[in-house]
């Protein structure tokens, strides 16, 4: 193994071992070595976080791993964001995302952002207690790929059919693909609403708006 894939393997298993201690020291190492910058986060971080996206869903790692594990990352990224060019990380897709009008709620919400972040999408996160306007107003100014809605109550679901109305009404439904998520969010209810995926987790989520970009 050479130098720069020892280096490389270290950060990756500092990931999956949630070690926010030595993530910053490992990717100062990493660009002493002369290794890119968009390299150490595509070969290096994104990697482990693809290591804590099977370990969440065999049940080895919970929600506070992947919590941790984002946080791991965003240490690392402090690092590494200087030395980012514009433009080297080559984007997989762009998202629109927030929590829905009237819902408070983010963790899940956050967690989704940091995986597509990680997974090298362009994220636009709305944040919380979104209006449809909100979200219109940001499809047709970013002009993503995908638009994700979550909801973790069942009083603010129908909200997400608000969006998917107005989004149609604005003649921007058909441009997007949409994704739902949180806890009370069915297969059932998103074909109801007229939504294309539910995700029962931050990790399907990503994985089927990854599925959606490389059958672009």
């Amino acid at each position: 193994m050479s130098e720069k894939e020892e280096i490389l393997n270290k950060i990756k298993d500092a990931i999956v071992n949630l070690d926010i201690d030595n993530i910053g020291k490992l990717c100062q190492e990493a660009i002493n070595a002369g290794i890119p910058a968009y390299e150490i986060v595509m070969n290096g971080m994104a990697k482990g976080m693809d290591v804590v996206g099977e370990k969440y869903e065999r049940n080895e790692y919970f929600l506070a791993e992947l919590i941790m594990a984002g946080e791991v990352m965003k240490e690392g990224m402090k690092i590494l964001e200087p030395h980012l060019k514009g433009g080297e990380i080559k984007k997989v897709g762009k998202v629109v995302i927030g929590t829905v009008r009237g819902d408070l709620h983010d963790i899940g919400k956050n967690i989704v952002v940091t995986l597509l972040n990680a997974a090298g999408f362009e994220v636009i996160d709305l944040g919380v207690d979104v209006a449809p306007e909100k979200f219109v107003e940001a499809v047709k100014e970013n002009k993503p790929d995908i638009v994700g809605m979550s909801a973790l109550l069942t009083t603010t679901m129908i909200e997400m059919e608000n969006v998917i109305k107005a989004l149609k009404e604005a003649g921007l439904r058909e441009k997007v693909k949409i994704i739902i998520g949180g806890a009370p969010i069915t297969e059932e209810y998103a074909r109801k609403i007229g939504a294309d995926a539910a995700a029962r987790d931050a990790v399907e989520g990503v994985n089927i708006c990854k599925s959606w970009m490389a059958n672009k």
